[in-house]
């Protein structure tokens, strides 16, 4: 409904006229996506091995020659699968945008483009904010930043299932100043990050508050909180290095939940994330309300069309962590009428 959307800001009108003009049809609302990007916690041993010989692998060679150092392994070998923050961060940006670059000519340029905390830069990237080059220079520095705030501290983070947010916050309060909401994902499902000490505590508080599970991810440091303070100024200082060029398409600020059609803010907002949660539900919402009815996540795993199947279950979800998956989609939009691609190559 118009009254709906008007609260929403950030897509232009003919955005929402074409988001919301699918109906029924699961392949006319897959031709207006909201293409999402995964962020750290959904890396695993050889999560790029899919595109190797692909040719969406020419971005891993350019990222080797731009960073100067070998980054294959981290994709292929299990003996080599990235633990450090560090190389974690690269790998994940790399699959997202191999993925990204076999299934721009098939979806052609989406609504909006959305990622997930470290997503935010592949999504900038995808998006014409970023070049290629600059993506991955940035990706890289803030591995670095973040790694070595992570190496002197002692902190990790926990998701929450079964909670709302308001017995999430009570549960903090068993560990105040140590343990933040990181992330609030979709309904029954929170991140929360702080000091070992502090979780151990808020996991504690959080069974006796009726959390159906609490899992400790696979992620060394306490993302979006203020523990990663330190980590800013330094990434900031890279940030205003940069020139950030208006998107193609919005991209969603992670902060507010919001659509961006300016590049100018965003060296702005990507240094304050590193401190504040990722409004991940708000996201998903704001453009469920705005007409958007489908969602393409870009990217190794399943993590976000799963966290997307709870949070807005009207929506056609579909993942492009393979060649096979971007194959199977290609065959699927290719029932209609064809969409003119316009959106321009990764790295090119």
């Amino acid at each position: 409904m118009a009254a709906e959307q008007s609260v929403e800001p950030g897509l232009s009108d003919g955005t929402r006229e074409a988001a919301g003009d699918s109906r029924d049809d699961p392949a006319e609302a897959l031709r207006h996506a909201a293409v999402a990007f995964p962020g750290q916690g959904s890396q695993e041993p050889c999560m790029g091995a899919a595109w190797y010989g692909h040719p969406a692998w020419h971005l891993v060679e350019r990222a080797e020659e731009v960073l100067g150092r070998p980054l294959a392994p981290c994709l292929l070998s299990a003996d080599d699968a990235p633990t450090a923050t560090r190389d974690v961060q690269v790998s994940v940006f790399l699959t997202s945008l191999m993925a990204w670059e076999a299934l721009r000519p098939v979806l052609g340029t989406p609504v909006v483009f959305f990622g997930h905390s470290l997503g935010q830069l592949s999504a900038l990237t995808a998006a014409g904010v970023l070049g290629f080059d600059d993506g991955i220079r940035l990706v890289a520095h803030r591995g670095d930043v973040t790694d070595e705030v992570c190496r002197r501290q002692s902190a990790g983070m926990a998701a929450v299932l079964g909670l709302d947010r308001e017995h999430a916050v009570w549960a903090c309060g068993a560990a105040p100043g140590e343990c933040w909401i990181a992330n609030d994902n979709a309904p029954g499902q929170i991140v929360l990050a702080g000091t070992d000490a502090g979780l151990r505590r808020v996991e504690a508080r959080a069974r006796e508050l009726g959390a159906r599970k609490v899992i400790r991810l696979e992620i060394a440091g306490a993302f979006h909180t203020p523990l990663m303070l330190a980590a800013v100024d330094p990434f900031a200082a890279h940030l205003r290095t940069l020139s950030f060029a208006a998107p193609s398409r919005p991209v969603v600020s992670n902060a507010d939940a919001l659509p961006v059609e300016s590049g100018a803010v965003w060296a702005r907002l990507l240094a304050e994330h590193l401190i504040s949660p990722v409004s991940w539900r708000s996201s998903q919402l704001g453009l469920a309300r705005q007409g958007v009815r489908s969602l393409v996540e870009a990217g190794h795993g399943s993590t976000l069309t799963g966290i997307a199947r709870r949070t807005v279950p009207q929506w056609e979800t579909r993942n492009a962590d393979c060649p096979e998956a971007v194959a199977a989609l290609a065959e699927e939009l290719a029932s209609g009428p064809a969409q003119t691609p316009v959106a321009e190559p990764v790295g090119r």
